[in-house]
């Protein structure tokens, strides 16, 4: 029975395979909401190009509304080559920058880690992702995604030319730089800073107010600086020698990708976006997989779901302080993928290839299985 006040959760399923891994991960919120002492309660809503499609807008007001009235929200996915041709400014990306730039969910953060069973489905040497766990924070709200001016003019010669401005202000290189010197500081202790400052003008700018709060306020946390080229490389060659990576959005957008793969599958990995606390102590928080809609295996029933099943995983960690119960379906998921069961990204010889739901009912299963071995070591028997 639930001992703590029900917290709602808004689920936006998306496009493409949004919804189905979005389903699989609601029977996951359900059993927690039965079984671990908290009562969670969902309602859903539309983003993206399914809410362009139905109103013409890719961030209807409702949704906002509802938005703001939750205590998380988790996304499926969102675009799609249905909605290619759509101007900038209703396609269905816009509805998930919308929510970012709204709630001002400034903290991505992505982790990368290779699990045990998968080193092999990497395409990089096992020997060099075994082990690998490594958070990237990416800056949100600010950057050459936002920045004015911007758009695509024609010069009196007729040659068009597109403007983009990369951006940023002293308090949103400090409040970032925060959140990835406390997060190290639980971690491993070390933080690099990713930027571009032998050429950019705006990253010199964030080197320096990140080597700032590095050495006012984090004296015992290791910082180091590293362009960004040079840490793409890097991800490929050494990913282990990294902790935490701090960056800004376009470079983070870039830098996590290619982290992601060398997991084994975007498929794989989860990220939360998160905001400043309110004068209520609420902090608000968004909670998606890294991967995209893949509107070529949509409605198929072959997607992997367990990237959205670990961001609910940090959902309970971040934003509802349940470590506990965060690790536990951590756990399962290791589990199962140590079983050899897999989705077909993640396949490999000798492992048994399932579908979306069959995935996530082996993962509820195997909390059932935790759980109740749990039980049996506190009553002894």
């Amino acid at each position: 029975m639930s001992t703590a006040a029900p917290a709602h959760i808004l689920l936006l399923p998306g496009d493409g395979i949004g919804p189905e891994v979005v389903a699989e991960t609601t029977k996951i919120i359900d059993w927690f909401s039965k079984n671990r002492g908290k009562t969670f309660t969902t309602s859903s809503a539309l983003v993206g190009g399914s809410a362009y499609d139905e109103t013409g807008n890719p961030l209807p007001p409702e949704t906002l509304e509802a938005a703001h009235k939750a205590d998380a929200i988790l996304l499926g996915a969102v675009g799609g080559t249905k909605w290619e041709s759509l101007d900038y400014s209703v396609r269905p990306e816009r509805g998930l920058l919308g929510l970012r730039k709204e709630l001002q969910l400034f903290a991505n953060l992505r982790p990368a880690i290779c699990f045990p069973a998968l080193a092999k489905a990497s395409t990089l040497k096992p020997e060099v992702v075994a082990g690998l766990d490594i958070m990237i924070i990416r800056e949100l709200t600010g950057d050459i995604y936002f920045g004015t001016p911007r758009g695509v003019e024609t010069l009196p010669d007729g040659t068009r030319r597109g403007i983009n401005t990369m951006v940023y202000t002293t308090p949103e290189v400090h409040r970032i730089a925060r959140v990835a010197f406390d997060l190290a500081g639980k971690r491993n202790g070390r933080v690099c800073s990713v930027d571009k400052a032998n050429v950019l003008e705006s990253t010199e700018m964030w080197r320096e107010e990140v080597q700032k709060i590095g050495d006012t306020e984090y004296p015992n946390i290791a910082l180091s600086h590293m362009y960004v080229d040079n840490a793409a490389m890097q991800l490929v060659r050494n990913p282990r020698q990294f902790d935490v990576m701090v960056t800004g959005n376009i470079f983070g957008d870039i830098l996590s990708d290619c982290a992601a793969m060398l997991t084994g599958s975007l498929g794989m990995l989860p990220s939360a976006s998160l905001g400043a606390k309110d004068a209520n102590g609420k902090i608000p928080a968004l909670y998606e997989p890294v991967h995209g809609s893949a509107p070529d295996i949509a409605g198929k029933g072959v997607a992997n779901p367990i990237a959205t099943i670990l961001s609910f995983a940090m959902m309970l960690r971040y934003s509802f302080g349940r470590g506990a119960c965060a690790d536990l379906l951590e756990t399962a998921v290791t589990e199962v993928l140590e079983s050899g069961i897999r989705t077909a990204d993640i396949v490999e010889e000798g492992s048994r290839k399932v579908g979306t739901a069959e995935m996530g009912a082996a993962i509820i299963a195997r909390l059932q299985a935790l759980a109740a071995q749990d039980q049996s070591l506190k009553t002894g028997s």
